[in-house]
Parts: structure tokens; sequence; C-alpha cells
């Protein structure tokens, strides 16, 4: 098997135990819709002010909601010593970390789907007319979130108070993320052109998850030998 096979493997694993216990997908998509549900009190659905405003708070929503997953994803291999057993193995450490991140990817995309879904019906928004464009936006920002938030989650496993102090690291690394997703997600939803300076936050997006991903690989194995 190589590297990839491995990754998919480890994902494929964390995405079946998921799927079975639905831990994170639960609290993270219940937190997710609460708060815009609250929210949507706040604005008056008749004016544009909700479309104005939808796309800082999403990616805000899915910041918070994504470090409920990013705590699952190496803390459910502490007991038993199974993430010991994992580091034994002959699985690279890369394809351990980035599996990881692409199983909280796939699950910070069900949350962000689930969350647009409540958003247009809360909102009373049309989130559909740019459709294909918001799909690319929110893949290249969901990963960016995923490979960190992988990256902290192994580092951060150990200590005591690693849900606290997992959200305290990765929220400062995610700033350039965030701000360019909702820059061009709000865009989008009030369906506005896409001029060259708003573009530019897609080069932001994707110069981020190249450069996170390659640490992600380069560094694995002494992020899970903390």
């Amino acid at each position: 098997m190589n590297g990839l096979s491995y990754a998919w493997a480890i994902a494929r694993k964390d995405l079946a135990v998921e799927f079975r216990t639905k831990e994170s997908l639960n609290a993270a998509g219940a937190f997710a819709i609460v708060i815009l549900l609250l929210f949507s009190f706040a604005f008056d659905t008749a004016s544009d002010e909700p479309a104005e405003l939808a796309g800082k708070l999403l990616w805000l929503v899915f910041a918070f909601a994504g470090a409920l997953i990013f705590n699952r994803g190496f803390a459910r291999e502490m007991p038993n010593e199974c993430l010991d057993a994992l580091m034994a193995s002959p699985i690279p450490a890369a394809s351990l970390v980035v599996g990881k991140a692409f199983a909280s990817f796939v699950l910070l995309l069900i949350v962000e789907a689930v969350s647009l879904f409540a958003c247009g019906i809360f909102y009373n928004m049309n989130w559909t007319r740019r459709l294909p464009a918001l799909f690319i936006v929110f893949v290249l920002a969901t990963w960016g979130l995923s490979i960190v938030g992988a990256v902290f989650g192994a580092l951060t496993v150990n200590l005591r108070l690693r849900e606290l102090m997992l959200p305290v690291l990765i929220y400062p690394l995610m700033i350039p993320l965030l701000t360019g997703a909702i820059e061009l997600t709000g865009a989008l939803l009030t369906n506005q052109p896409l001029t060259p300076d708003v573009l530019l936050w897609g080069r932001v997006l994707i110069v981020f998850d190249v450069v996170f991903t390659s640490l992600a690989i380069l560094l694995a194995e002494a992020i899970l030998l903390n």
C-alpha cells in the first residue's frame, strides 16, 4: 500500500466509527443549527442584511463546530493505547495525519451542508444561485480547517485541557483562511461580481492549503512523537 492508500484506510475507519456513534456529527451539527437559529432573531429577514452577514456568521460557526470534530480525531485513539499501536504499525506518520484530516474534512462538509439548508430557512436566503463557485470555496476552506485541526489535534491529544487548548492554538492560524472564506462566501451569497480583489482571496485559500498540507506531511513524525 502507498501513502494515499494508508491515509484513505485511516479516513474510512474514522468515518465508519463516526457514522456508527455520531458523537462529533451530533455535537457539531446541533451547535451550528442552534447558533444560526439564535442569530436569526437578531436580523430582519425581509431585508438584505442576513445575506450580507451570512458569510461571516457561517464561517465563524464552522470554525467553532470544527473544533468539536477535530478534538475527537486523535482523542478516540487514546483508549487501549490505540494511538501507540497505529504509530508502531507500518502506516507512515504523514498518512495518519492526512487520513485524520480527510475524515474531519468529510464530517465538516456534512455539517456545512446542513447549516446552509438551515441558513436558507432561517434567513430566507437563496444560496443556490452560484452553487458551483460556493462549493469550490467551501472545499478549499474546509480542507484548510481540517489539516490545521488534524495537526494540532495530534499535538494536544495528550493534554488534559485539550478541549480548551486546541481552539486557542488553531484560531489565530486560521485568520487568513477564515478571512478569505468570509470574503468569497459573502460575495457569492449576495450575488456580487467576483472582482480581482475578491478573487485574490481564492489564491490565499489555495496557498494556505498547500503550505499547511506540505508542513503536515513533512513534520508528521515529529508531530506525532511530541
